[in-house]
């Protein structure tokens, strides 16, 4: 089979139908960064570049509360700063890890009719030079274009009003919750809207909505089918209106889930996190004609070559089978991973990947 661009392999990947091989990319941390750097990777090219992977273009839109940011802390180990949803969150600099979150603006429904009332679609809100000038090059070098959504149980619970809290009201105070959930998604999708109109279309919607953690979920099916399916719904529906496709990321373990992503129409699920409890293969098994699988490569594996390579060779396969498979780690690839490790796996995926 001929060599395809990255939107030729995804494109056939979501109809799921065999390419030339899987599309493969992942995430690294910044401390792996970092590491590859210090390995030898030249700091002015870029890791898909580096290493061959398959070329994803993102189209972000500012639909928070535009919160004032600024750095109250900064040393050499850490950063602390305000973000413009209102939270005050601590980065640490070298070290490959999620942020920690030292206080919200929004804490109640009185903060958030405020925050609310400051969420307002505008035309200043879009990237457009950014656009005017990289989207040409996207089309012409065949990207795969994703435009971001920001809403939902996890960019609220862990960006906006604290996890305790927003459990909490789960059960407390639904409304507020939902009202939240619909709020970030009206703005968001009307963001999005003016950038379709303008003629930058994109090929998916994609976003972050984290429901699990390991062997577990944060709220029941009961809660997921009345307060978020329905906002998750609206998004799915808005996305095949377009006549793209809804890729959802969500860490855990979301096994109980799945079934009600796939009856709304989700397009793409990651990362499939194997440590938490997903198997990939079981998955693919129920839903692989259906549900496009992107991950399911278990990270804790990905410093011992020995390991993954069996994990690797036990797993692409079978989930590549018929399409509907794009290669990548289970979540982000760790600091642990050496340069050279990593080109190896990468290697190995276009090779084990490979429909010819």
């Amino acid at each position: 089979m001929d060599h395809m661009t990255s939107r030729e392999r995804f494109a056939r990947m979501y109809a799921h139908q065999e390419a030339d091989r899987v599309p493969i990319i992942d995430s690294p941390w910044g401390a792996t960064i970092e590491r590859w750097q210090s390995e030898g990777m030249p700091a002015d090219v870029s890791f898909v570049d580096y290493f061959g992977l398959d070329k994803i273009a993102h189209i972000s839109v500012d639909n928070s509360p535009r919160y004032p940011t600024r750095v109250i802390e900064e040393t050499d180990a850490y950063i602390i700063n305000t973000t413009s949803w209102g939270a005050t969150l601590k980065n640490w600099k070298h070290i490959a890890s999620t942020p920690e979150f030292l206080d919200f603006t929004i804490k109640d429904p009185d903060s958030w009719r405020k925050a609310k009332a400051r969420m307002v679609p505008s035309h200043d809100r879009i990237p457009w030079e950014r656009l005017k000038h990289d989207y040409p090059t996207w089309r012409k070098e065949g990207h795969w274009i994703e435009a971001g959504l920001w809403f939902g149980f996890d960019v609220t619970h862990s960006w906006t009003v604290g996890t305790e809290r927003l459990l909490m009201a789960l059960i407390d105070d639904p409304e507020w919750c939902v009202d939240m959930f619909n709020h970030f998604l009206d703005v968001n999708l009307a963001l999005l809207d003016a950038v379709w109109d303008a003629g930058y279309t994109f090929d998916e919607v994609t976003w972050p909505d984290d429901m699990g953690y390991k062997l577990n979920q944060f709220f029941s099916v009961r809660t997921y089918r009345r307060l978020l399916k329905p906002v998750h719904k609206r998004a799915v529906d808005w996305a095949h209106a377009k006549g793209i496709k809804a890729r959802l990321h969500s860490c855990g373990d979301i096994r109980p889930f799945i079934p009600e992503l796939v009856e709304i129409g989700v397009d793409a699920l990651n990362p499939l996190e194997v440590k938490a409890g997903v198997d990939p293969i079981a998955v693919k098994q129920t839903y692989g004609d259906r549900l496009v699988l992107h991950g399911g490569i278990n990270a804790v594996l990905w410093d011992d070559m020995v390991a993954i390579e069996a994990e690797m060779r036990r797993v692409i396969p079978i989930v590549k089978a018929n399409g509907g498979y794009i290669f990548s780690s289970d979540h982000s690839v760790p600091s642990a991973v050496s340069l050279d490790n990593f080109r190896t796996i990468v290697n190995l995926a276009k090779t084990l990947g490979s429909y010819d």
